[in-house]
């Protein structure tokens, strides 16, 4: 996890949630997801040793959970997907957007931009 509820409380100005670890950590593999091509150094552990990478990571971390949470909680990718859904006998219609890549992330605008200006995003090789 790159945030800790404490973290994310104070991101809020709110009390964690109750699943707050389970948001986190979800939230962290987003993150990570997007900065599948970002180069930094990392512990043993694989987490970043330069304090300005871990803060870019913990609010963007937290700035994904906002997004999540404002989305209505479910961090599946199946929200807001479409109009209509039934789960017995399995009935969905209306798809609200075009498909996306297998491998794309949604990450929150909110966490884009502090990748973005941490100089995380676009992770180019060289």
């Amino acid at each position: 996890m790159y945030a800790t509820p404490e973290q994310l409380a104070d991101a809020t100005g709110q009390s964690a949630p109750v699943d707050a670890v389970r948001l986190l950590t979800r939230a962290s593999e987003d993150v990570e997801d997007a900065l599948r091509t970002a180069v930094y150094d990392t512990d043993a552990t694989g987490m970043p040793t330069d304090p300005a990478v871990r803060d870019a990571l913990a609010a963007a971390t937290c700035a994904q959970v906002e997004y999540v949470l404002a989305q209505g909680g479910d961090d599946t990718g199946a929200a807001g997907r479409w109009d209509s859904v039934s789960i017995g006998p399995v009935s969905m219609s209306g798809r609200r957007d075009g498909p996306t890549a297998p491998d794309a992330v949604d990450i929150g605008p909110r966490a884009l931009r502090t990748l973005k200006r941490a100089g995380l995003l676009p992770g180019v090789i060289w």
